[in-house]
């Protein structure tokens, strides 16, 4: 068991590092996994200006790719319609609608120019036989720009998965020549479908955005849809809207897709609703607004590693000086090479060396007679003579020799010192030559191919809750006690949505916030008082109430309101103790009047109260003010002219009748 667990530890290992690096990751050199570097150097290979079927390219890279030619096609087919490296003509699917490709068969793809200028530079990339030995590809491209942040990324690896998002091209080229002079440029996602994006959470490529889909509210009773958030298709669109529809979030009559090259998703409205009252719900309840998470992993000196797109935008001004500075130097040495050669031929021809070999009868002899000959001529040349040098000497032909033009030749090494000068001021200047060299990349693109699709903008996300309609109706059956909205008998008390709380105060004095649902117990005793649970509107109301002891017969009063609470926890309005509820009101003014019984040597035997004689508090759960000590004959509570005129809320039930008595026991 031992070594079988060991055995499954170590080949486990093994195949994460494989996927991580040689599947989903990408590397951040060149921004490509495996298989698209493939498809790159196979494009490079086959590249003649002309264009390729897909299927003999994808055939050409299986030289290199040992994973079949779905995956190949997928990969080349995403990596043309990034419109940044490869050219293509026919069907290569629609990412508004989510339509796949043709087959291979039938679509074509050529390399584009920038690819060479950006990717390729054979001299100074290092290569690796492939899988079956019989060929040569690169271990990565030396890539000039952060192709990763240009195209974006997608991949998902044993325990970890990477999520880049696209990025506009001019805007990402700013940001590197920005880093050569060491300044930072915030750089924020542009998608090619376009949408409104909000990079208030985007943690320089560590957090999330959120995108919306752009909609034309021009008429009011029809939306049209005409960007689509990224990675969203029209179908998932209309799905997302239908869905929303059923459930009674929207009022839709119709939607119809009309989307091509471009997002054009009409939205027909019912009958008494308008775009006014339904954009808040598309962004809430629908696709039209989706929050996109960022995880931007990359392959870093063979291992993933998170990294910032601030990070990967100096990385790569770095090593766009690495490798300018590389191809330069090569640059410098074939311009050596060239002058040497043409150092050697002017000798060997002006000074007659080749006259040396007319007598000799060996070829050892003949290599010996060109290196004594050149012994005089040594301090001209750029380095000492090799076996190669006499070789290419030996073929050149008589009548080259004879037509010998010693002007010329002095005029093209003056030339090429001129470029090794130049090539040298380059290596000297190389965060000027390397801003140039960005410059000239800027330039051959089609400015109208890389404008800024994606608007850039700052929106509060939309919770569901906040724009719920209120469509459901919520009932009470006093005979069962149920509330609920899927109670079709009772009282109808609120209009209410899925996502709301409900205060309720039943007339024995408890009172309870809970939220809406299909069916709950709460009790026969009634309802005194409910409303929807807002704490501030909840706050504002002025409950009294009138309740007695029981052993003592006093009466008490309270006044109060209600501003913290509990969901789904039972309160009572009535202090600890032996208490019954006498009477309850919301009036915000009233007259309280009360006649005692005779007999017990009273004086006074009719007294009145005003609630304003009576301080409101904060919480219902202090005892009250005493209010009777004698024996009650009977109790009355009248609202003021002025507060009955402005008593304007009928789903308010006080339980009072007026010239109501007490309790049987007082009468």
């Amino acid at each position: 068991m031992a070594h079988a667990s060991k055995l499954f530890e170590k080949n486990f290992i093994e195949y994460a590092s494989y996927v991580i690096r040689d599947r989903a990751i990408p590397e951040l050199e060149d921004g490509f996994k495996p298989v698209q570097r493939r498809i790159i150097h196979s494009l490079i290979e086959m590249d003649d200006g002309r264009f390729q079927k897909v299927a003999n390219v994808v055939g050409h890279t299986m030289r290199y790719h040992p994973h079949g030619d779905a995956s190949i096609n997928d990969a080349l087919v995403n990596l043309a319609n990034c419109d940044l490296l490869i050219d293509h003509q026919g069907n290569f699917g629609n990412e508004l609608t989510g339509d796949g490709a043709a087959a291979g068969r039938y679509i074509e793809c050529r390399l584009l120019p920038i690819a060479r200028k950006i990717l390729y530079s054979p001299e100074i990339t290092q290569y690796e036989e492939s899988y079956d030995g019989r060929h040569k590809e690169p271990v990565v491209f030396p890539a000039k720009v952060p192709i990763v942040l240009i195209q974006g990324a997608t991949g998902i690896a044993v325990g970890m998965r990477t999520d880049i998002l696209p990025h506009n091209f001019y805007e990402v080229i700013d940001a590197e020549e920005a880093a050569l002079r060491g300044e930072t440029v915030p750089l924020y996602p542009d998608f090619s479908t376009g949408g409104i994006v909000d990079v208030s959470g985007y943690d320089d490529g560590c957090g999330f955005v959120t995108v919306r889909a752009r909609l034309d509210v021009s008429d009011p009773k029809k939306i049209v849809i005409t960007e689509l958030p990224y990675g969203v298709t029209s179908e998932q669109m209309i799905a997302s809207i239908v869905e929303a529809d059923k459930k009674g979030k929207l009022h839709i009559a119709k939607v119809t897709d009309f989307t091509t090259d471009k997002a054009n998703i009409e939205i027909a409205l019912q009958r008494n609703t308008y775009t006014n009252d339904i954009v808040d719900a598309l962004y809430a309840y629908t696709k039209c607004e989706t929050k996109i998470a960022v995880n931007p992993v990359v392959i870093v000196d063979g291992l993933p590693k998170i990294v910032p797109v601030t990070e990967m935008i100096r990385y790569h001004a770095h090593h766009l000086k690495d490798v300018l500075t590389a191809e330069l130097q090569v640059e410098r040495a074939h311009l050596e090479d060239k002058i040497h050669a043409r150092t050697l031929e002017r000798i060997f021809i002006e000074e007659r060396i080749y006259k040396r070999i007319e007598t000799k009868k060996t070829a050892e002899d003949v290599n010996k007679a060109v290196v004594t000959g050149f012994k005089p001529f040594a301090s001209e040349l750029y380095r000492p003579l090799a076996d190669d040098d006499v070789e290419r000497l030996l073929k050149i032909p008589i009548r080259r020799i004879s037509l010998f033009d010693i002007e010329k030749n002095r005029k093209d090494i003056e030339e090429l010192n001129a470029g090794i000068e130049k090539v040298d001021y380059n290596l000297s200047h190389i965060e000027e030559y390397a801003t140039a060299f960005l410059e000239d990349i800027r330039s051959s693109i089609d400015p109208g191919r890389w404008k800024r699709r994606s608007e850039i903008s700052s929106f509060q996300s939309l919770d569901a809750r906040d724009v719920a309609v209120r469509n459901l109706e919520l009932r009470y059956d006093e005979a069962t006690g149920y509330m609920g909205t899927a109670l079709k008998t009772g009282e109808v008390l609120l209009k209410v949505s899925p996502y709301d709380k409900v205060f309720y105060m039943r007339k024995d004095g408890a009172y309870r916030v809970v939220n809406v649902s299909d069916r709950e117990f709460i009790g026969t005793e009634g309802l005194y008082y409910y409303a929807l649970a807002d704490k501030d509107e909840l706050s504002k109301v002025v409950f009294t109430a009138i309740y007695k002891e029981k052993e003592s017969k006093f009466y008490f009063l309270n006044r109060f309101t209600i501003s913290s609470f509990t969901t789904n926890k039972l309160y009572s309005i009535l202090p600890k103790g032996n208490y019954k509820l006498v009477k309850l009101a919301t009036f915000p003014s009233a007259v309280i009047t009360a006649k005692y019984k005779t007999g017990y040597g009273y004086k006074v035997l009719e007294e009145t109260f005003r609630f304003s004689d009576f301080a409101v508090r904060k919480s219902p759960q202090t005892v009250g003010y005493k209010l009777i000590t004698k024996a009650l004959q009977s109790l009355t509570l009248r609202q003021t002219k002025e507060t009955r005129a402005a008593q304007d809320e009928p789903t308010l039930f006080d339980g009072l009748s007026e010239g109501e008595k007490g309790d049987d026991d007082e009468t």
